[in-house]
């Protein structure tokens, strides 16, 4: 009867043995980091975006009639703090130019760059919203 030992403790001649675990896990590891990009990249952008609506949102209430520009610093402040956090709300300023040969109000937002969830370079990212003035 031959020994069954002997098959036993043979080892595999096989090059690639074992290889499918650690190419799972680089290519999981991979896949992982570049869905967080991803996700990044659409948080960025949506920061972004909701800075320049609330930039118009802020211009177009303070060139109401019966309104100051305080009021349209404080409608910019109040809808960045509601959407992406009071952080982001810090540096707002409202100046009086013109559209052409109109009158117009800019509101001008000053805020972080969130580059790592939502750390980053503060004051990298700026944007302003006009409104034609109806008061003058």
């Amino acid at each position: 009867m031959p020994s069954t030992a002997s098959r036993d403790s043979e080892v595999s001649c096989d090059p690639d043995a074992g290889n499918a675990v650690a190419e799972y896990v680089m290519v999981l590891a991979l896949a992982v980091v570049l869905f967080g990009m991803i996700l990044q990249l659409g948080f960025t952008l949506h920061v972004r975006n909701t800075l320049i609506d609330a930039a118009a949102a802020g211009a177009r209430y303070a060139s109401l009639a019966d309104r100051t520009d305080a009021d349209g610093a404080e409608r910019t402040r109040a809808i960045i703090t509601d959407a992406v956090g009071a952080g982001y709300a810090q540096d707002i300023t409202v100046s009086r130019t013109g559209v052409g040969e109109l009158p117009a109000i800019e509101v001008h937002v000053v805020a972080p760059l969130p580059v790592v969830a939502t750390f980053g370079p503060s004051d990298a990212l700026e944007v302003s919203g006009h409104a034609v003035d109806m008061d003058a």
